[in-house]
């Protein structure tokens, strides 16, 4: 199959490839069907899920482990059993980032991950509770983008460090 992508221009994929986010992601309900492409041929820690119902929608995704080793989301009963699952730990998990004209400005929702049943290629934005991952972490914040080192300092901070 084709589809138009507003970055890649017409792309051809294959059904079985497409990650379906039976709710949509948070704010867009009614896209379901997303084809992930990598921003790196060699790493599939950063990619551009496309959406192929809307091909001028698409999100920047990033591995939040590529960020903080020791991330681990615990989801709820109700986000586990939609997944089709009942282990955290057999999914996989990416972070939206808003890509803002000044680089330094970019953000990623560590709180919302986009939580995918690999098995399944079913997914869903989930919103951790009880944790302190935020909403809007700074990508220059953390060292494995800035310097790339691995510094779990920053994995809790809302913005800055300073202001953890």
């Amino acid at each position: 199959m084709k589809t138009q992508t507003g970055y890649y221009g017409e792309t051809e994929y294959n059904p079985s490839d497409l990650i379906v986010v039976a709710e949509g992601f948070f704010g867009f309900p009614e896209l379901k069907q997303f084809l992930p492409l990598r921003l790196d041929e060699d790493n599939d820690s950063l990619l551009l899920m496309q959406s192929v119902e809307n091909s001028q929608v698409a999100f920047v995704v990033i591995a939040p482990t590529i960020l903080c080793p020791d991330y681990s989301p615990v989801l709820t009963e109700e986000d586990l059993s939609a997944l089709d699952t009942d282990d955290c730990n057999e999914l996989s998990y990416y972070a939206v980032c808003v890509i803002k004209d000044n680089y330094l400005e970019d953000t990623v929702n560590l709180k919302c991950p986009l939580a995918i049943n690999p098995k399944t290629k079913a997914a869903r934005q989930v919103i951790l509770e009880n944790t302190d991952y935020g909403y809007r972490h700074k990508l220059n914040t953390f060292s494995s983008i800035t310097e790339k080192t691995q510094d779990r300092s920053n994995c809790h901070a809302d913005t800055a460090p300073e202001n953890k």
